[in-house]
């Protein structure tokens, strides 16, 4: 743009590389992204101010070329193959290269429906490639949710792409070349400091400063999946482990009556068996009564505590479940501009909207005994605010209650979140068919592009004559494989696991509330709690899903492709995803589906249902009534289940069984720890190794890591439910069948 630049092209991860161009004599660092405040500075191997003619440098493994007029960075790989080619213009954009592949990532959200569109009518967007987007965040209802938008762009052919620095558009528009633009401030977006609320502000959730002429970018080699997750998660920050508590299923209040009526949904599920481990309670405005007075408020509600709150929940902890409370910011003249870290930094100042200053209100609930929180609304937060709060939920606990996990639930994120444990549920969407639909692919997009750990809605938050029994089965049923397990809409009693078995409604919080005939219908009960116990039977695997997210970078939830790379069909499905490596999940959203068309990827495959075995590379109908999703198993898979419990931290006297499905060799690594502290970060934790021989038929049982610890385990063959019981200690055991 006719100023004087330097170019820096260093090395990132294992498989990327770091881009920056910036004016001469600017330091990066004071830039300040806060996704990387605690990481070490990146060397550069090109740094130059000057080029004359082409320069080509081996870093990374990648080999860099970089030319002139325009600037044009192109980074192979070792076979000679094109990552990506950079072209920096004279006005500002960046065009990159587009394959044929689909382009998948970009955030949490989807499109914005023109004004009338009926977009019940409309095809879901998984591929990103053909229109632009504007990348500006927002609440949405719909299909889709709200819009997280990252500059994460992940190609099915071979690479990844994240434009960090600055804001832009990115219009996937054309067949061939894609093409970032930056939003400068004479857009108007930039207008951050001086709004009062959300309704107010017009910059929402992006950075706090633009900065003409700089850009920061990570170019990605991304021929192995596993290879590009797990350098986006080293560049980002590793995730964080969660408190296994989180693993179970979370139960949404909205309007209350009493502390009694709280209580009572808290010894139902005991009394019925249906497990759970959390209640989650809304704040008075968000609802005619919440759990405190008008929000934002830290006062617990006295129309509905006749007990004092601390002894309400200390008998909720009695039953075992965790607390956690909804909360939400104060507007501009309470958080001008939310900054800082937990511990300050030396040089921070601790004024009225540093995050020190904004825990210090929250500390008394958990002081009570409150075990997470909800931090809802902060849409006029920019992005570096946004990401503050993430921190603010992760280090305020912690300065709390040392070495105790946090949790936390968000409705705004970026790319980076998962160092402080960032949750994300998708916002509040409408309840229908084409929302459960659309939740699919937004759960893979945003799991490949923002943080391994998403939900939504169980049913949909906004209820209308769509919002049936059956539409609440089949997205609980969807739920259950999700890392957020958690029900929650208004008509809330219509979200409880037998709340269609009522008479009635329950509060209506709505217009347009779910029909009473609907109301009466015992069979929903039954189905939801097979599902639940599914989830917590589930609980060695998932957990060490958890951990593979942290030490691998993979998501729980991934898109078929991050392990079917070659498959192009697998590539471009939206509507079915692996949970884990070996498990293929494929949500009905249809009404009244007696079927449902899943693609299987090549290899044998077992339904789960009926142990029946398939050849993959190709769709099967799979027949379906309200009680089946359709799960199928890959032959080799390996995957530990434990009896159903009530709660996470329930003992139970039974072993876990390792089912092994036979018919390919197999791997897997079970992760455990306390599940509660951050011993972990210091080693604290065990990794015990299973390894399927199909031909030999053995599994070979070996320490990974940790210390020797006894313990049985079942090893059971699938689909013949052959079973062998063994004693392991940390020796290596070999089991024969």
């Amino acid at each position: 743009m006719g100023e004087p630049a330097q170019l820096q092209i260093g090395a990132a991860g294992d498989h990327a590389l770091r881009i920056t161009l910036k004016p001469q004599g600017y330091d990066m660092e004071s830039y300040g992204h806060i996704v990387f405040e605690d990481r070490e500075k990146t060397e550069y191997t090109i740094d130059i101010t000057e080029l004359r003619g082409n320069l080509t440098e081996t870093i990374n493994g990648l080999e860099v070329h970089v030319s002139t007029n325009p600037l044009t960075v192109t980074v192979t790989n070792e076979e000679g193959i094109m990552i990506q080619q950079l072209v920096f213009d004279d006005e500002g954009n960046v065009s990159f290269a587009i394959d044929e592949p689909p382009i998948l990532g970009l955030g949490e959200g989807g499109p914005k429906p023109e004004k009338d569109a009926n977009w019940r009518e409309h095809d879901i967007e998984f591929d990103r490639k053909g229109r632009l987007h504007k990348m500006i965040p927002r609440w949405q209802a719909t299909a889709y949710g709200s819009r997280n938008p990252v500059s994460m762009l992940v190609g099915t052919g071979g690479w990844g792409l994240w434009m960090v620095t600055p804001w832009g558009q990115i219009d996937l528009s054309s067949d061939s070349t894609g093409v970032y633009s930056p939003i400068t401030p004479e857009q108007g977006f930039y207008i951050q400091q001086n709004q009062k609320n959300q309704q107010e502000n017009t910059g929402k959730g992006i950075p706090p400063k633009y900065i003409n002429g700089l850009y920061d970018i990570y170019v990605f080699d991304g021929h192995d999946p596993k290879a590009l997750m797990k350098d986006i998660s080293t560049i980002s920050g590793p995730a964080i482990m969660p408190p296994k508590w989180t693993m179970g299923y979370m139960q949404s209040h909205r309007t209350l009556e009493t502390d009694e009526e709280m209580m009572d949904i808290v010894n139902t599920f005991r009394e019925k068996e249906i497990p759970m481990d959390a209640v989650i309670y809304l704040g008075t405005g968000f609802t005619p009564v919440g759990w405190n007075t008008e929000q934002p408020s830290f006062e617990f509600n006295p129309e509905v505590f006749k007990k004092s709150p601390e002894k309400v929940i200390d008998e909720m902890h009695s039953k075992n479940a965790k607390v956690v409370l909804h909360v939400v910011p104060w507007d501009r003249d309470r958080l001008e501009t939310l900054h800082g870290s937990i511990p300050p930094k030396e040089g921070e100042e601790v004024d009225s909207s540093h995050i020190l200053t904004h825990w210090k209100e929250h500390v008394p609930l958990m002081n009570m005994g409150v075990d997470a929180f909800w931090p809802d609304e902060g849409d006029w937060f920019n992005l570096f605010e946004r990401l503050n709060r993430h921190k603010m939920y992760y280090q305020g606990p912690l300065s709390t209650k040392p070495n105790l996990r946090p949790w936390s639930l968000h409705r705004n994120g970026y790319l980076g979140i998962a160092q402080w444990g960032g949750w994300i549920w998708s916002g509040d969407t409408d309840s229908s068919w084409k929302t459960l639909e659309g939740q699919i692919a937004v759960g893979i997009n945003s799991s490949l592009s923002l943080s391994p750990f998403w939900g939504s809605d169980i049913g949909g938050f906004y209820p209308n004559e769509e919002y049936t029994a059956e539409l609440f089965t089949r997205w609980f049923q969807f739920g259950a494989f999700c890392p957020s397990f958690r029900s929650h809409g208004r008509t809330w009693w219509t979200h409880l696991p037998w709340g269609w078995g009522l008479d009635e409604r329950g509060p209506l919080e709505t217009r347009t509330p779910p029909l009473e005939s609907e109301m009466n219908n015992n069979t929903i009960e039954p189905i939801t709690k097979a599902y639940a116990e599914l989830r917590y039977q589930l609980l060695p695997y998932n957990y060490t899903l958890t951990w593979e997210a942290r030490d691998k970078g993979l998501p729980m939830m991934r898109a078929l492709w991050l392990h079917h790379p070659n498959d192009s069909k697998a590539k471009a499905i939206g509507d079915e995803y692996l949970w884990g490596e070996k498990m293929l999940i494929a949500p009905i959203f249809e009404k009244g589906a007696t079927g449902r068309n899943v693609y299987l990827p090549e290899g044998t495959w077992y339904d789960w249902w009926t142990g029946e075995s398939l050849e993959g590379g190709k769709t099967i109908q799979k027949e379906v009534d309200l009680s089946v999703m359709p799960i199928y198993i890959s032959a080799g898979a390996i995957i530990p289940m434990d009896p159903i419990r009530q709660y996470t931290d329930e003992k139970v006297d039974e072993p876990t069984t390792i089912k092994v499905w036979s018919g390919a060799d197999g791997t897997f690594e079970l992760y455990t720890d306390d599940g509660k502290t951050l011993d972990y970060l210091d080693g604290t934790y065990s990794l015990t190794k299973f390894q399927w021989n199909d031909a030999k038929k053995t599994m070979t049982i070996v320490a990974g890591k940790g210390e020797n610890i006894e313990k049985e385990f079942v090893i059971e063959l699938m689909p013949t439910s052959e079973r062998k019981q063994v004693s392991y200690s940390g020796d290596s055991v070999l089991v024969s069948f």
